[in-house]
């Protein structure tokens, strides 16, 4: 034995220990970019904003550059004008903010009244009240015990900050605008050297994740830049008209600082689920300070409960598609994470970066774990969910999403595109020895039965699926139902039609049962008769003649992927067996 090899450690000569080891390492190297995203925020929360900042303009670029505007003067153009009206935006914000200030004063009469109100509603019950009236009673006693003696109290002590100078006051003023100012300054260089060096960058990316497959490493590249600047841009844009109408309905309603409202509406409805939310509750506040009745509080809750279903169930949908692509737990989960990271500039980024990490996911092999873990594509695709639900002797769920499958797909596509692949999948577990007979069977049993179920369904497709797992199996088979269209029995031979003359042979085992079953049920809604067998009912050659040996058609039915000399014998054998028999091969795993 050599020294490395002596030397070399056994945890990394089994497999186990080699997952294990790259486990380990890559939870090392996840708290590592973590630890690194939290303490270098200040550098990388800039650097995110740029780069969706720049997913945003680079399509109007585009725009400019296809009337033939020289690149820099686009990229000066477009920031500029981005600049511009964010900071336009910001002094709007800053404005309606002293406004708001000067004015609260004023309401705290109205907000006096509303409570004085709210007080006598619940006098009736007495119970707050009296409990309130103990609890100060309480405290009087316990001021006036022996054991206190309020001339030893200390003595209550103002505390008056001296006036401040010009200097002072001007540093007061400048010192909270020139972080904000600081960080939009950073923003602004590192979107315009992205614009600017936007094929150069991508040009290096392309040499870090795959300069050996160029063309699909560009293919997703640009598929991916495609799909983020698009949704960043709609998103931008659907919300800058959600905060707009809300917005024009407070000032028709006559909620203060209506502008300031739009404004926080269109920004925290980048938050998911809880950000429309947030946004409706803060002039809810405002008007029940400023109505003295209840008219504007019940106006403003209206106006959000009439808009926000509006543009989340009808405008979102029609202008992103079925989805956004993110899982909404997922969604969920990472809002809470960059919140964790970034405080509330990470709670505004999380979905954005999150549907970034799963375009990634999507398009590079090495991250598709970030796909499974946050997008909304089914984890199992159609087949694989089939072959998990007989597994499991559970047709039931089975049929249920067959019959989701079947609103826009017909049965036979459903056999073609999800049964009978699933079955091949467990083929492939069936020959590396990892099902017992007794799962065989359960298999078969469960497969049997889903037939039944769907013998109560007719085609065409009359719906629209909204299940992931049967949109997921529809994309996979084409969205093609015409493709499998029914035939009509007269066409057939006389012999054929003529009770079972049609014979479904299963070669070998019971998954092969199953798939010879599947025929069966497509050959009955033909209208043609079958009768499902295994091989060794029909084969033994001492066996007398039966009258299945007048059938007209025999098919055989295999899974089988490892060799084709099972199936020739097969058929050898049926010959001798059925020598005027049609003899169909139905080979599902070669």
């Amino acid at each position: 034995m050599d020294a490395p090899s002596r030397l070399r450690p056994p945890l990394l000569e089994r497999p186990d220990g080699g997952a294990a080891f790259a486990l380990v390492v890559g939870l090392v190297g996840f708290l590592a970019i973590v630890t690194m995203l939290y303490f270098a925020r200040a550098v990388f929360v800039p650097v995110a904003l740029a780069v969706l900042l720049s997913f945003v303009l680079a399509p109007l670029i585009l725009v400019l550059r296809r009337i033939r505007v020289p690149r820099t003067l686009s990229v000066a153009v477009v920031v500029v004008a981005a600049f511009l009206g964010i900071i336009t935006v910001g002094g709007v914000v800053a404005l309606q903010l002293a406004d708001l200030a000067t004015e609260l004063p004023r309401y705290q009469q109205t907000i006096r009244e509303k409570i004085r109100t709210l007080k006598g509603a619940t006098e009736g019950s007495g119970t707050f009240d009296r409990l309130s009236q103990m609890v100060q009673e309480l405290g009087m006693e316990l001021e006036s015990a022996p054991g206190v003696r309020p001339e030893n109290a200390p003595m209550p002590v103002e505390i008056r900050e001296p006036e401040q100078g010009p200097i002072a006051m001007a540093k007061s003023i400048a010192e909270p605008l020139l972080h904000p100012l600081g960080i939009i300054g950073v923003v602004f260089i590192f979107t315009v050297f992205i614009l600017l060096q936007r094929e150069d960058l991508r040009n290096r990316f392309i040499r870090l994740a795959g300069a050996h497959d160029i063309q699909r490493t560009t293919a997703a590249l640009d598929d991916a830049a495609s799909r983020l600047s698009r949704f960043f841009l709609t998103q931008v844009a659907l919300n800058a008209g959600f905060g707009t109408v809300i917005g024009l309905g407070l000032w028709a309603i006559g909620v203060p600082s209506p502008a300031l409202w739009g404004l926080l509406a269109a920004v925290l409805r980048f938050v998911p689920y809880v950000g429309a939310i947030v946004a409706a509750l803060l002039p809810l506040i405002f008007a029940v300070a400023v109505d003295p009745g209840w008219t504007i509080v019940l106006s403003t809750a209206l106006l959000f409960l009439i808009v926000e279903p509006v543009v989340g169930h009808i405008i979102e949908p029609l202008l992103y598609g079925r989805s956004t692509g993110l899982s909404p737990v997922a969604v969920i989960a990472a809002a809470t994470f960059w919140t964790w990271l970034w405080g509330p500039i990470g709670l505004v980024l999380a979905t954005p970066l999150t549907l970034c990490l799963v375009v990634l996911g999507r398009h590079v092999d090495q991250f598709d774990f970030l796909d499974v873990m946050l997008g909304d594509r089914p984890a199992l695709s159609g087949p694989e969910l089939f072959y998990q639900r007989m597994l499991a002797n559970d047709p039931t769920e089975a049929a249920a999403k067959a019959e989701e499958f079947l609103k826009e797909g017909t049965v036979i596509a459903y056999l073609d595109e999800v049964a009978l692949p699933g079955l091949r999948l467990a083929q492939r577990d069936a020959e590396r020895g990892a099902l017992e007979p007794e799962r065989l069977e359960r298999i078969e049993t469960s497969v049997t039965e889903l037939l039944e179920n769907l013998s109560f369904y007719d085609d065409p497709p009359d719906g629209d699926t909204s299940d992931p797992e049967a949109e997921a199996a529809l994309e996979e088979a084409g969205r093609h139902p015409s493709s499998y269209p029914a035939v009509d029995p007269s066409r057939f031979p006389p012999q054929w039609r003529q009770g079972t003359s049609i014979l479904c042979v299963a070669v070998r085992s019971r998954l092969d049962l199953a798939a010879a079953g599947v025929i069966a049920h497509v050959l009955d809604r033909h209208g043609l008769g079958s009768e499902t067998v295994m091989a060794e009912q029909i084969l033994p050659a001492s066996e007398q003649p039966t009258a299945r040996d007048e059938c007209a058609v025999v098919i055989l039915s295999s899974l089988e992927a490892r060799s084709l000399a099972l199936l020739r014998y097969s058929v050898r054998r049926i010959r001798r067996r059925m020598p005027n028999a049609l003899v169909v091969l139905a080979a599902w795993g070669a």
